[in-house]
């Protein structure tokens, strides 16, 4: 059996990353909100009675000084939308594995717990008190903004057809089904557009530039010849597509640090910085370390800024 357990912040609290995805809206979706206030959700699933269920929502899962619970209902109030991201099935939930164990060190019993997080959001009325957020709006919110459509899922509830009492039906992501091994075979041999496309529907953060890289290569003989020894064919693996994606990320390759950057500061000078990370990161450890001398307390540092460094004693 799965039960839900629900924690937001009382009355009067400060709901910071509220306050802070409310901007976010605002300034990148350009999407006029009044407020949105989160809440976070745990959803609970092994044989649990209403008395541990109300213990763990007390203890290990909120502070009773600021924020406040339901168990098994809906504790949102006065939104137009609720939208909640939660993963998907087989995404690791570091939250839910803490919680796990932390209520199972509460009541003795074994649990699994996943986790997810409600916003509930509030538009701006019209003069005649019409609700000018649409469900368009919403949809906008939740899928650029508030999950990410590759690790996790959303939904959206309406008010209007909202009954807290009932709350949203507890919801496992649970892996199902066999495990089929399928390869597939993408064709970068497409116009712009599609190319485009491609990177968005797959989430590769790829420029068309970069995907024009790619789709060219793919046309050199010698890659092709190399490609059939080893039975690969013209078209791009999606695991191959996946892991050039991956390794030519900002996370990876720190693109926009080693760019050529036109910064303005402010009092309309602007100046060309030829890569922050070589210029000003990289930069600043190889003058401290030179500084230092023989007291230099780094051993060893990468190509990536990253190091060892000695400790005392």
């Amino acid at each position: 059996m799965a039960n839900r357990i629900e924690i937001g912040f009382r009355q009067g609290i400060r709901d910071a990353l509220g306050e802070k995805i409310k901007k976010k809206i605002i300034d990148h979706l350009r999407i006029q909100v009044d407020s949105v206030k989160t809440s976070e959700v745990y959803t609970i699933e092994g044989d649990l009675t209403p008395g541990d269920l109300i213990a763990a929502a007390r203890g290990p899962l909120s502070d009773p000084v600021i924020q406040g619970y339901a168990v098994d209902r809906g504790l949102a109030r006065g939104f137009d939308w609720l939208i909640e991201v939660g993963f998907r099935p087989g995404v690791t939930d570091n939250v839910g594995k803490t919680a796990a164990e932390a209520i199972t060190l509460l009541t003795g019993k074994p649990v699994r717990v996943y986790t997810s997080r409600q916003y509930a959001i509030t538009g701006i009325r019209d003069r005649c008190a019409l609700d000018l957020l649409t469900r368009g709006d919403a949809e906008r919110i939740a899928s650029e903004l508030l999950s990410n459509d590759l690790i996790q899922r959303h939904e959206i509830i309406d008010n209007r057809t909202w009954n807290p009492a009932q709350t949203i039906k507890p919801y496992v992501p649970r892996v199902m089904g066999e495990e089929r091994i399928r390869t597939e075979e993408i064709d970068l041999d497409r116009p712009d557009e599609a190319l485009i496309r491609i990177s968005q529907e797959r989430v590769l953060a790829l420029s068309l530039e970069e995907m024009r890289i790619l789709r060219d290569y793919l046309k050199n003989d010698a890659v092709l010849a190399r490609r059939k020894k080893v039975g690969l064919g013209a078209g791009m693996t999606d695991a191959e597509l996946e892991c050039l994606a991956q390794t030519w990320s900002e996370h990876c390759k720190h693109k926009i640090f080693n760019a050529r950057i036109a910064y303005d500061n402010g009092e309309g000078r602007i100046s060309e910085i030829d890569s922050l990370f070589n210029s000003c990161i990289k930069r600043s450890t190889r003058e401290i370390r030179e500084r230092m001398g023989a007291d230099d307390w780094c051993l060893s540092v990468f190509s990536d800024n990253a190091g060892i460094i000695r400790f005392n004693a």
